[in-house]
C-alpha cells in the first residue's frame, strides 16, 4: 500500500521550503521587486510540493520521472533565485541561507524518493522521453 504523499520526507522538506519562501516573499518590497522574483519564487516552491503530489497520484514510472524532473528544475531555479535576492538586497541575508541550506538538505530525500520508483511500471506512450522503448515499435 502506498503511503500517504503527506508522510514523505520529501513533501515534508519541500512543504518546509514553500513556508520559508513564503516569508521571504512576504518580506520583499513590492517597489522593490522589479523583476518579479516574488512571483517567480513562489511558482518554483509550489512546483516543488504541487509535483510531489502529482507523481505519488499515478503509479507510471515515465509520469513520476516527468515530476521529479520539474521539480529538480524548480528546486535550482528557487536557489538560484536567491543569488538576485542578494544582488538586489530585498531580503536579510540570513534568511536566503536559510532557504539556500533548506534546498540542498532537500537533494538527498529527492533522490531517494526518484530511487523508489518502480521502472517496470511503465508504458510506451511513443514519446522516448523518459524510458527506452520496450520493443523496436517506436508509436511514430
Amino acid at each position: 500500500m502506498k503511503k500517504n504523499y503527506k508522510e514523505l520526507p520529501v513533501f515534508k522538506k519541500a512543504n518546509e521550503i514553500l513556508e520559508i519562501t513564503k516569508a521571504i516573499t512576504d518580506a520583499i518590497d513590492e517597489e522593490d521587486d522589479i523583476f518579479n522574483m516574488r512571483e517567480f519564487m513562489m511558482s518554483n516552491a509550489l512546483t516543488m510540493t504541487s509535483k510531489i503530489v502529482g507523481a505519488e497520484g499515478g503509479d507510471l514510472y515515465s509520469l513520476r520521472m516527468e515530476n521529479a524532473v520539474l521539480i529538480k528544475l524548480a528546486a535550482c531555479e528557487l536557489k538560484t533565485q536567491t543569488n538576485m535576492l542578494r544582488i538586489d538586497n530585498l531580503t536579510d541575508g540570513q534568511y536566503i541561507q536559510l532557504l539556500r541550506d533548506e534546498v540542498d538538505n532537500f537533494k538527498p530525500l529527492f533522490i531517494d524518493w526518484v530511487k523508489s520508483f518502480d521502472p517496470t511500471d511503465d508504458v510506451n506512450d511513443g514519446w522516448l522521453y523518459i524510458m527506452p522503448p520496450k520493443d523496436d515499435n517506436v508509436g511514430f
